[in-house]
C-alpha cells in the first residue's frame, strides 16, 4: 500500500524546516504529482506539574495566527538527542524548572498529510524554580502557574487552541490521574 517515491525536489533548505515537491507512484500505478511535504525535526511538549500541583505555562505571541496565547513548554529535539533529555532542555530553557519525573505519554503526528515530523508528549512533575530563562533569540515567554484543576477546565472547556498541546494534556491527565494525583 506504500507510494513509490519517483522524484524529490527541494524547494526550501531552512533551519526550521524543509519543503519538498514529490512525484510519487501509487500502487494502482495512478500518478500524484506534485505531493509537497514539510521537514521538520521531531518536537516535544510537557504537561510540567510543580511540587505543589500547578501547571507551568507559557503565553507568547504565535505569528501565523495573530494571537498571544497560553501553551505548555516544548519545543525542537537536536539531531542525536534522547528525546528525555530534550524536553528537561526544554522545560529547564523556556521556564528555568527542573523536573523530578518526565514521563513520556504518547507519540503523535500533527498533520502526516503534510509534516514528517512526530511529537512525543510529557508529564512532568515535582518541579522547581532552580533557574532563569534561556530563552533562543526569536522567543518572547511569559511564564504563568495554574492549579491543575483549573487548567484541566480549560481542557474541557475546549480552551486550548494549540492542537499538539490538547493532545499532550488529555495523555497526560491519563496518567496524571492513574499514578499522581493526591
Amino acid at each position: 500500500m506504500n507510494w513509490k517515491l519517483l522524484s524529490s525536489t527541494y524547494l526550501s533548505d531552512h533551519i526550521y524546516f524543509k519543503a519538498r515537491r514529490d512525484v510519487c507512484e501509487r500502487p494502482d500505478g495512478h500518478i500524484v504529482d506534485p505531493y509537497f511535504v514539510v521537514e521538520m525535526p521531531p518536537s516535544a511538549c510537557a504537561m510540567a506539574i510543580t511540587e505543589d500541583n500547578q501547571v507551568v505555562l507559557v503565553r507568547q505571541y504565535r505569528h501565523a495566527i495573530g494571537e498571544t496565547i497560553l501553551e505548555i513548554p516544548g519545543g525542537f529535539i537536536d539531531a542525536g538527542e534522547d528525546i528525555q533529555k530534550a524536553i528537561a532542555r526544554e522545560l529547564m530553557e523556556e521556564t528555568g524548572y527542573e523536573f523530578a519525573t518526565y514521563d513520556c505519554v504518547g507519540k503523535i503526528a500533527a498533520n502526516p498529510g503534510l509534516l514528517n515530523n512526530y511529537t512525543y508528549l510529557f508529564l512532568a512533575t515535582g518541579g522547581r524554580k532552580v533557574a532563569s530563562q534561556q530563552l533562543d533569540h526569536n522567543e518572547d515567554l511569559t511564564i504563568e502557574l495554574m492549579p491543575v484543576e483549573d487548567y484541566r477546565k480549560m481542557l474541557l472547556n475546549n480552551e486550548i487552541v494549540q492542537s499538539l498541546h490538547m493532545a499532550c494534556v488529555y495523555y497526560a491527565f491519563n496518567k496524571w490521574d492513574a499514578e499522581y494525583r493526591k
